[in-house]
């Protein structure tokens, strides 16, 4: 008899994503047996200030990856949006899964798509990258932060404090809420966030024992889509204190992939696009980074990071 440890956040959501990995472990490995072991991150403690205020997105994992560090559990499961773009030394990403819906959702008790909203309606997200995009399509609108796991931001919703939320599709899909979604807005009005609809499974590096379970959740076409994306945020230096987006698609042997780089009031949207074989996914990703870079990405990053244009554009030198 085996036993696995599952490390994992402990919202709704989570508990999910962890729950359908326990059982399908269990059912196509006889003889293992998984357990959870919910931790309450940082992320997760600090639920009324903007993630761009207290660190970014990597706080909802920092606790986690200790766990699988200091040998408390033998893997984690991540919505891939919520992993930072460059691991802790000694842990890798040893599968992405099939991707759900990449797209970002309309909800509202009142209202049937973000075009009927009224002026001046207030509309909800915890989403830096989200408020940006629709502040830019309907200036009109009172965007503001919201922030908490999904069933928070709905209770917000029902409660009268917003007109309407966005929240990803994916994860209203899994919980089974995807009766609530009005809209699911178009990712040419709103790019999706890297990762976004797809899970990772993070390990130890070199851990033999879970290799077959790593090929089993693994989708090769998610997977170099999502390596894309990655490499994009990198080279961006991207968290949470700027509107970063990116899709991947796979077509056969060709990737595809457009990325975003947006002003945080929505006053300036970058978008560009690359493809090019799916064995080059990372250097594709890596290369329209610079792309919106010179396109004027570089100076909405100077002002956030306070560093000049030439210094964004050359560190780590361009890409052949």
């Amino acid at each position: 008899m085996t036993r696995l440890v599952i490390a994992t956040r402990g919202s709704k959501l989570a508990l999910w994503q962890a729950n359908w990995v326990k059982a399908e472990i269990e059912t196509h490995f006889p003889g293992t047996t998984v357990e959870l072991n919910v931790i309450k991150t940082t992320g997760d403690r600090i639920t009324d200030v903007p993630l761009a205020q207290v660190g970014g997105k990597g706080l909802f994992v920092k606790e986690i990856e200790e766990a699988l560090l200091d040998r408390s559990a033998d893997l984690a499961v991540h919505s891939m949006k919520d992993v930072p773009a460059d691991l802790p030394d000694g842990l890798e990403l040893s599968a992405i899964t099939r991707r759900e819906d990449v797209r970002d959702a309309f909800i509202s008790n009142h209202h049937a798509s973000l075009a009927a909203l009224p002026h001046g309606a207030r509309v909800g997200s915890s989403s830096l990258r989200r408020r940006a995009q629709i502040m830019a399509a309907r200036p009109d609108l009172d965007v503001r932060v919201l922030r908490g796991n999904v069933d928070t931001r709905l209770r917000k919703l029902d409660q009268g404090e917003f007109d309407a939320i966005l929240l990803a599709a994916a994860g209203m899909r899994r919980l089974g809420w995807a009766d609530r979604i009005r809209e699911y807005l178009s990712p040419e009005l709103c790019l999706p966030a890297i990762g976004q609809g797809a899970l990772g499974l993070e390990t130890r590096v070199g851990d033999a024992a879970l290799a077959p379970i790593a090929r089993h959740f693994n989708h090769p076409d998610t997977a170099d889509a999502v390596l894309a994306e990655r490499a994009l945020l990198r080279r961006l230096e991207g968290g949470c204190q700027v509107p970063i987006a990116a899709l991947g698609t796979v077509d056969g042997g060709t990737v595809t992939l457009v990325g975003l780089v947006a002003a945080t009031d929505g006053s300036e949207v970058i978008r560009k696009r690359a493809s090019g074989p799916r064995a080059d996914a990372e250097r594709i990703g890596t290369k329209l980074a610079e792309e919106l870079l010179a396109a004027g990405g570089g100076r909405i990053l100077e002002a956030v990071y306070g560093k000049t244009v030439h210094e964004i554009l050359h560190r780590g030198g361009t890409p052949s």
